[in-house]
């Protein structure tokens, strides 16, 4: 199946399932994928690199501030409406050195042009534990980390993780950010590198459950995968389980959406 990146720092709007009409923001470089996770589902295939001498080729806190703000400029003038400004592109966005400076830079703007508009961030959680991404997390609308499995093994495999992985030192740092956090689960089957995972089994669910219940997020985004990714053996989950698996978080007195 075929993937794709995101050649533009800003790029879109394009019509989300989760955040609406959203206006994406690049943050890594604009020729390849610069992440330290490696997820088997990515729409940007797999990561062939990390962080290593790359902040040279990421865009700048200046270059971020020019584009955004003629966007958005243009979009008022034309009274067009934008739901969400939403950190995306290729890669895990607080990768950026400047991630914290852009981030108080885009809530400024936001809020002196488009005051209605959300801002969201989608990361992998990776870096919560540094003070500085942790501090500009706190400040937009959707605090979006990612948490696709209760078994440590499990994640490992689908998301492949760089460096030494902890589910319980993640789990750690999301309890830190208390009714800040936006907690978003890919549901999947199939088999990769021989080895086969099902994040929906009953066991998988309840141990996820168990984590929610300790971290109390403000919303949990539970969907599945909807565009191209660089393995063929994936299994989409129907929207009926996907739904199943909702009214569980909604009995724990969490919010949650779907997109199947």
């Amino acid at each position: 199946m075929g993937t794709f990146l995101f050649n533009e720092i800003v790029f879109g709007p394009v019509k989300s399932r989760r955040l609406g009409v959203s206006l994406g923001i690049n943050l890594l470089p604009l020729d390849s994928k610069l992440c330290n996770f490696s997820c088997i589902y990515c729409e940007c295939g797999f990561t062939e690199k990390i962080l290593e001498n790359e902040s040279q080729k990421m865009p700048s806190a200046e270059d971020v501030h020019t584009k955004l703000e003629n966007t958005l400029r243009a979009y008022k003038s034309s009274h067009k409406k934008i739901d969400t400004i939403t950190f995306a592109g290729n890669g895990e966005p607080t990768l950026n050195p400047s991630f914290a400076e852009i981030v108080e830079d885009t809530v400024k703007l936001r809020n002196e042009l488009m005051p209605e508009t959300k801002i969201a961030v989608l990361s992998n959680a990776s870096l919560i534990f540094r003070k500085d991404v942790k501090n500009a997390l706190l400040k937009v609308d959707y605090n979006i980390l990612k948490l696709d499995s209760s078994d440590e093994e499990t994640i490992k495999k689908i998301n492949c993780p760089a460096g030494n992985f902890s589910l319980s030192k993640l789990i750690e740092g999301l309890f830190d950010f208390k009714e800040n956090l936006t907690i978003q689960t890919l549901f999947i089957k199939g088999n990769f590198n021989g080895f086969y995972f099902d994040n929906t089994s009953e066991s998988e669910i309840e141990g996820w459950l168990l984590i929610l219940k300790k971290v109390l997020p403000k919303l949990v985004m539970v969907y599945t995968i909807d565009r191209d990714t660089p393995v063929h053996s994936l299994e989409k989950v129907s929207r009926q389980k996907l739904d199943e698996i909702a009214v569980r978080v909604e009995q724990l007195g969490i919010p949650v959406t779907v997109s199947g």
